[in-house]
Formats: structure tokens, sequence, C-alpha cells
């Protein structure tokens, strides 16, 4: 009797300890799938619906945060409409993070519209509370993949005014020809959509800021943007942006980047004339 009964209690150990595994294991391929649902840092916490009516776009849930530092805000998120139609020029944005390692670099692209608004769009990982970047762990399915749409003194404003290290340049993008403009905004919507609806997991060297930007261009205007390493350290990309005439130039690389620097022009805005303004001036 007494051994079966340390072997119903071995038998009962059994159980529970293989029931701790399945919730382990359950727990596991849960965080291999790629979410929508999880406790976001407030900066990446919405997604942006985008509904199309004809040449009209409503834009749902774009970020206009009023940053004081990179921890210090004010939270605000608005919805607007566009119209397809009046989408005139784009601009990138190369925000170099540290001076000292020329090839880690973050893009974001603007979309310039008739009216003079200006609407950004910031290809980046989504972030859990508690979690921070790193580029190895952005291999192995550590985080989501999130298009930030955002007004200029947001999401280039904290880039420019709160981050201590950074250089920022703002290029006028020359990408795709004339009217071509709109089918990359369009572009950028859909994939906006799909992702709220199948998230995907950021990848350090294939699903990042610079490799969507990438394949819009390509999927709008085919083969436009070379096969370069400078996709993968878009820190390098100014030399691969010369050569293939997408960018304006201003003189020479040296002095287009030179011109193109908007950190001090950034950090001189008032906080009431037009940022996007400022920053072109």
């Amino acid at each position: 009797m007494e051994i079966l009964g340390l072997l119903s209690i071995a038998a009962t150990g059994i159980v529970i300890l293989g029931f701790f595994l399945l919730i382990a294991l359950w727990i596991r391929v849960q965080k291999l799938r790629p979410s929508n649902d999880r406790s976001w840092v407030n900066d990446n916490s919405r997604n942006t619906r985008i509904e199309f009516d004809g040449d009209l776009v409503k834009i749902t849930n774009i970020r206009d945060f009023k940053w004081r530092t990179t921890k210090d805000y004010d939270e605000k998120w608005i919805d607007e409409e566009y119209d397809l139609k009046t989408v005139d020029s784009i601009w990138l944005t190369l925000e170099y993070f540290d001076p000292r390692h020329k090839q880690m670099a973050h893009t974001i692209l603007s979309f310039q519209f008739e009216d003079g608004r200006r609407l950004a769009c910031s290809i980046e990982v989504r972030r859990e509370k508690g979690e921070v970047y790193h580029p190895i762990k952005g291999l192995f399915r550590e985080y989501e993949l999130i298009y930030v749409w955002a007004t200029e003194r947001d999401v280039i404003g904290v880039r420019t005014r709160c981050r201590r290290h950074s250089v920022t340049h703002l290029f006028k993008a020359v990408v795709l020809g004339p009217g071509n403009e709109r089918r990359m905004f369009e572009s950028y919507l859909r994939r906006t959509n799909d992702l709220a609806n199948d998230p995907e997991w950021y990848n350090t060297l294939t699903n990042t800021c610079t490799t969507n930007i990438v394949r819009h261009v390509n999927e709008v205007y085919p083969k436009r943007v070379p096969k370069a390493l400078s996709i993968l350290m878009p820190g390098l990309s100014p030399k691969m942006l010369e050569r293939a005439n997408l960018i304006e130039m201003k003189g020479t690389l040296e002095e287009t980047l030179v011109a193109c620097e908007i950190d001090e022009k950034a950090k001189s805005w008032n906080e009431e004339d037009d940022f996007g303004d400022v920053i072109r001036s």
C-alpha cells in the first residue's frame, strides 16, 4: 500500500509538471506569433487605421505628442482626412543615432500636400513596456513591426530636440517621377492597414525602416532602388542616394549633408510657427 501511495504521489507530480510544461510551451508558442495585443509603450500603443473613400482617405490615430524630453511628453492622437490627388512631394529624414557610428541610422518618409500639410511615417520596432531595443534581439522575433504615422513636430521633433547625440538630415526625395507620389502614399497606407490586421515581426536585416521604404519605392517604380549594403546599414546610404539620383542635391554630397542638417533649426522652433516650415527654412 505504501508503494502504491508513493506511485500515486509520483504520478500526480508528473501530471502537475506536465501541466506546467504545457503552459510554458503554450506561452512560448504565443510569443513566437506576432501580435497587436500586448502591453505597449504609450508612443507605440495605437495602430493607425485608414479608410478609403475614392480619392479621400481618413487616417485614424496619427500621433501628435508634445515632447519635452524622451520621457516627458503630452500624449495626443488625432484623425485627419487627405485628398490623394494632392500629394505633391516626398521628403526623407535620415537620423544618425550617434555620429561616431556612421553605419547605424533611422529613416523616415514625409508626404507633403498641396495645402501645405505634411504627414510623416516612421517604420520602427513596436516596443512593449519595459522593453529596450537591441539589434541582436531584433534578429530573433523579439519585436513586432509598426508603421507610426505622426506629425513632423512629433516624430522628427523628438529626434532633433530631445535626443542628445543624434544628428538628423532632411532631404527632398527624387524617387518616383511626376504623379507617382500618390501611388507611394497609397502603398504606405495599404501596408499600414495590412499590419493592423496581420502583424509581422521586425527583423534587423530583412524587415526594417529602410528595407520597407525600398520595397515601397520598387513597388511603385520597379528597380528604382538598387541592391546595396546601405539598405542594411542606412547610415551608409547618402552615397547610394546620390549615385542613384534619389535626393535633391545642394552641391557636392558633403555640401548637401551640411545644408540638409536640421537639428539646430529644430531646436530654434518657437512651438508656434509651422515646425515643417522651420526645419526647411
